[in-house]
């Protein structure tokens, strides 16, 4: 397993083998990455992380109208920086 702060890497055969510790593992590191012969195969997500997931994906699923945007809200993207922080 590595010992990279955000993200661990197992071997599928140890993550099922020692799924409690990985679970416990994953609320220190946010994502376990499994893999079987050096290829990721999937990941298990803390709670924290699988929220925040859920959230980007609810968010990436908004539909805007643009008839229906008020003068603000355009003046608003028409001002919009590349790479700005969000307000």
């Amino acid at each position: 397993m590595s010992d990279a702060t955000d993200t661990a890497t197992v071997r599928a055969t140890d993550f099922a083998r020692h799924f409690a510790r990985y679970q416990d593992e994953a609320i220190r590191t946010k994502v376990i990455v499994v893999t079987s012969h050096d290829r990721i195969v999937g990941g298990y997500l803390s709670a924290d992380e699988l929220a925040r997931y859920e959230r980007l994906k609810a968010r990436e699923r908004e539909v805007l109208i643009v008839g229906a945007l008020d003068d603000q809200a355009i003046a608003d993207i028409a001002a919009a920086e590349y790479g700005a922080p969000v307000e």
